[in-house]
């Protein structure tokens, strides 16, 4: 059993509480509050002059399938055999002992949603997981948390500019896409009528079976789509086949604030330091999050690890608000709305009792102070990194 004592405490879905206790028992928090009684044999954490938060949650990123300092060996980020991949599960190519999950919770993020990359128009499926930890199967939080789809530049510069193979165009990747789906469709279809009927032998296919979950709405898809005409493309098909989506990278969210608003399907936004690497990236700001924000929707920030280190999260975050979304809408933006959108909001994102006890004490505010730095931080009340 611990106790973190006397912290300025910011559950980010409830009010600050200026001088705050946390009591922890079995990886879980049991109680928030002032003044809590101290229990027999509990460990005291003082944490007088500290900010206590939430571990921090990325929505999108790929560590431990692209490592640090790798180039070929150690990134095993996108299946480049096929275009139409979904049957590739991230949970099977993620390294924890990459120097990249000791670095994440230097920083305080303590949770990512991590995947495939987005050389194929579909790409296979993202997990949740903890960063603490020497097997993947016992950081795991949800598998599967989305299926990556993905539009633009991408797919096109790894199949059309490599022999000629499809996608060579924007046409291209939205009908692969849609035949993706509409197979997808018919084999749900086949599988219920199967199952409704002892005598017919159910039907199986790899890549189809790995569908199911987004036709049956369980999870949504997760399109990587920067320009806006990809974005609204993304949208189109989704509205065609009635799957749920989110908007990933949304680089050129801002300048189609009305039509996200109007279809109302989250946005996580990044990575948006760092220069314009390709034409899709012209448009990139800070100022993205803010607009959407105004616009009525539910932003996330992402730092697409390895392109910008998740320690950093803290700071894309800040420099958000610099450039127009509200302090509040940054926390959020890091911690629960990301985790609301992975389906494992129950778990992490915020302080509350019943949740994880994943919990970092920082020297001063990450998001205003350059500074400020997690002096202790906790992964299942566990003493994940230590200052």
């Amino acid at each position: 059993m611990i106790l973190i004592k006397n912290g300025y405490l910011r559950p980010v879905t409830s009010p600050d509480i200026a001088c705050g206790d946390i009591l922890i028992d079995e990886g879980k928090i049991v109680a928030i509050g002032t003044d809590l009684e101290i229990p027999e044999g509990a460990e005291v954490i003082q944490a007088a002059g500290y900010l206590v938060t939430p571990g921090f949650v990325d929505g999108h990123c790929h560590i431990g399938m692209h490592e640090e300092a790798t180039r070929w060996e150690g990134n095993d980020t996108n299946e480049s055999s096929d275009p139409v991949t979904p049957q590739v599960r991230a949970i099977d190519s993620i390294n924890p002992l990459d120097e990249a999950f000791d670095t994440a919770l230097r920083g305080g993020v303590t949770t990512a949603v991590t995947g495939p990359g987005s050389a194929n128009v579909v790409g296979g499926t993202f997990c949740a997981i903890k960063l603490y930890g020497d097997c993947v199967d016992d950081m795991l939080i949800k598998q599967p948390v989305a299926m990556k789809i993905a539009f633009g530049e991408n797919p096109k510069g790894a199949y059309g500019q490599n022999g000629r193979k499809a996608p060579i165009t924007r046409m291209m990747t939205a009908a692969l896409l849609r035949e993706t789906l509409k197979k997808a469709q018919r084999y749900m279809e086949e599988v219920d009528e199967a199952e409704k009927d002892p005598e017919k032998k159910r039907p199986f296919d790899m890549k189809l079976e790995a569908m199911l979950p987004v036709m049956r709405g369980e999870i949504p898809l997760k399109s990587h789509a920067h320009r806006a005409d990809d974005i609204l493309t993304s949208i189109r098909i989704a509205k065609e086949f009635g799957v749920k989506i989110t908007l990933d990278h949304c680089t050129e969210g801002h300048l189609i604030p009305q039509y996200l608003a109007d279809f109302g399907a989250p946005v996580l936004v990044g990575p948006s330091f760092g220069s314009k690497t390709k034409q899709e990236l012209k448009e990139k700001s800070f100022e993205t999050p803010g607009i959407l924000e105004k616009a009525g929707l539910n932003v996330s920030i992402i730092t697409d690890a390895p392109v910008i280190p998740l320690n950093y999260l803290p700071l894309c975050a800040g420099l958000a608000v610099r450039e127009g979304l509200s302090y509040e809408g940054a926390w959020r933006a890091i911690t629960i709305n990301p985790a609301k959108l992975a389906g494992i909001d129950d778990r992490v994102g915020s302080l509350e009792v019943g949740k994880d006890a994943d919990i970092v004490l920082f020297s001063g505010d990450p998001l205003k102070d350059i500074g400020a730095r997690a002096q202790l931080v906790l992964v299942d009340g566990e003493i994940a990194y230590k200052a």
